[in-house]
């Protein structure tokens, strides 16, 4: 049995290694509603499946253009390959499958009668009338589910639309006849790299050549190809953690804070580059999923620091800003399987919605002022806690930009309301997302008022920053990623739960220690009417 496994192997993969199909990359190709390179295609493909954009067969890695390509082309054989992903181990320990092991082949899932049975019960699940939205083990058998799907769509030909619609712009495209497919096939099974960039290039003019109207542009089809290759969001975490380590080693002196500069103003040069890549592809502002959400957060709070710091010279809003974006930006570009990165259509609702756009942006970017006031902060409480006191300056720049994130975020939170009544016919309504906006808000403003009014200065507000910003996990994350009602599904997600509560628990760990050292931090308090010094002003 392991000989004929190695032969089907070696037959579906030997080919890849010696063949470069870079030549395919940017053939336009329709799926999930749009129309993108087959480069796009290829990795988008092989990460659903495997949940990287590679897989491991015979303990050799082939990238997901080599991979996919060779589904297409050679698929005698795909049962046995063991690339599927299954990562819960709950499902599996139900299942009686191997805990050790992440990816299986098709053949043994099927051949797994618990999870053929876990499958029936998450169909009958998602068949009933009302929330169908599916969780815990019907919800990991349904994504084993969809996966076996896939591999079958992709090994029985038929996920590889490269042929336009001949009458309708968004009509669906169909499959490659089999006369203009089997030249590629010969060439990719007697592995001649001439004859396949032939064939390939004659497929690829033939097709082009048909209802070119109905076509994406080439050059926006080039675009996709490079901003998939390049990865500018990388660049920029690189960039913005280089910045970090030089403002903190070096950013005293003149010479190394202006080197932090330079670093902060490239990454957030290519951050800019890639977003606008990615709204020019997509056409459309980015406001569909949780990927756009965290690099536009990511983009405000460097925006505001940038800012800031061009007015203040302080060195302490790039610092405070540095972190949260590499943290965010890092999360967005290696979590692809909870944080997709897929250009997906807008929902019907969103569509040519100028409220909507205008809303969902300002209230990301009010999270990106929050984050901001968050890392000011985490200064303003680690000095603190080292046994030092704030500068008064400090607490100023954190009030100035919680005072942004405010403004922002009620104008936010109205827009919202306009959006609401143009889409749904009423402004409010109590959804969990409109809940946990309004809350957000009020906390913040809470902090605001308090300091004011002189029940706390800068300590208190400091504390408040912190506490504060977890109103903004839930209104962010939780509502879509935890609770998973209302009306705001198209933002509905899965996954990082456990991240989120560990992150929580630190932040109330640093504040807590925070108020236990601030007594012996050189920082007296005027005694209150009980005699007790008060903690919360500074």
């Amino acid at each position: 049995m392991r000989f004929v496994l190695f032969i089907l192997i070696a037959t579906l993969t030997a080919p890849l290694g010696a063949m470069d199909f870079s030549v395919l990359e940017k053939l336009p190709i329709q799926e999930g509603g749009r129309k993108k390179p087959f480069l796009v295609f290829a990795e988008e493909s092989t990460l659903g499946l495997s949940g990287k954009t590679f897989v491991t067969i015979d303990g050799q890695k082939r990238q997901a253009l080599d991979f996919v390509t060779g589904l297409w082309l050679a698929p005698q054989g795909h049962q046995k390959l063991p690339v599927i992903l299954v990562n819960n181990r709950l499902l599996k320990e139900a299942c009686g499958m191997d805990l050790d092991r992440k990816h299986f082949s098709y053949e043994e899932l099927v051949a797994n009668t618990s999870l053929r049975s876990k499958l029936t019960e998450a169909a009958m699940l998602r068949a009933r009338p009302g929330n169908n939205r599916l969780t815990g083990l019907p919800k990991a058998a349904a994504d084993v589910g969809m996966r076996l799907a896939q591999i079958e769509a992709l090994a029985g030909g038929e996920a590889f639309r490269v042929v336009p619609n001949p009458t309708l712009a968004e009509g669906p495209w169909s499959v490659l006849p089999e006369n203009s497919l089997s030249p590629l096939r010969a060439a990719f099974l007697k592995n001649d790299q001439k004859s396949f960039d032939e064939a390939a290039s004659k497929v690829i003019q033939s097709l082009a050549s048909q209802q070119p109207a109905f076509q994406p542009p080439s050059w926006k089809i080039e675009l996709e190809a490079l901003y998939q290759k390049s990865h500018p969001i990388r660049w920029a975490w690189i960039l913005y953690l280089a910045a970090g380590l030089v403002l903190m080693t070096a950013g005293k002196t003149r010479a190394g804070y202006a080197a932090g500069w330079v670093l902060a103003g490239a990454g957030f040069l290519m951050q800019v580059g890639g977003f606008m890549a990615r709204v020019i592809i997509a056409g459309r502002p980015p406001v569909t999923n949780m990927y756009e959400s965290v690099i536009w957060v990511a983009f405000g709070t460097v925006l505001f620091a940038l800012v800031f710091e061009a007015i203040h010279r302080s060195r302490v809003f790039l610092l405070a800003a540095v972190p949260v974006a590499v943290i965010s930006l890092i999360l967005a570009d290696t979590q692809p399987m909870a944080i997709s990165r897929s250009i997906t259509p807008l929902v019907p609702v969103l569509r040519d919605n100028f409220w909507l756009t205008t809303h969902v942006l300002t209230i990301t970017l009010s999270y990106g002022a929050f984050a901001l006031a968050l890392g000011i902060g985490h200064i303003a409480l680690g000095t603190v806690i080292k046994g030092g006191k704030p500068t008064p300056a400090l607490y100023n720049y954190l009030y100035r930009v919680l005072q942004v994130g405010v403004l922002l975020l009620a104008v936010g939170t109205i827009l919202g309301g306009v959006w609401a009544n143009y889409s749904w016919g009423r402004f409010w309504d109590w959804d969990p997302k409109e809940v946990w906006a309004l809350i957000t808000l009020l906390t913040y403003l809470f902090v605001l008022h308090g300091r004011i009014a002189g029940k706390w200065g800068g300590f208190g507000m400091a504390v408040g920053a912190i506490l504060c910003f977890q109103s903004v996990i839930m209104a962010w994350y939780g509502v879509n990623f935890v609770l998973g009602v209302g009306l705001h599904s198209y933002g509905f997600g899965s996954g990082g739960f456990g991240y989120a509560i560990i992150f929580v628990l630190a932040e109330l760990a640093f504040v807590a220690a925070a108020v236990i050292r601030r007594p012996r931090a050189g920082n007296p308090q005027s005694p209150t009417k009980t005699g007790v010094p008060s903690l919360t002003r500074s």
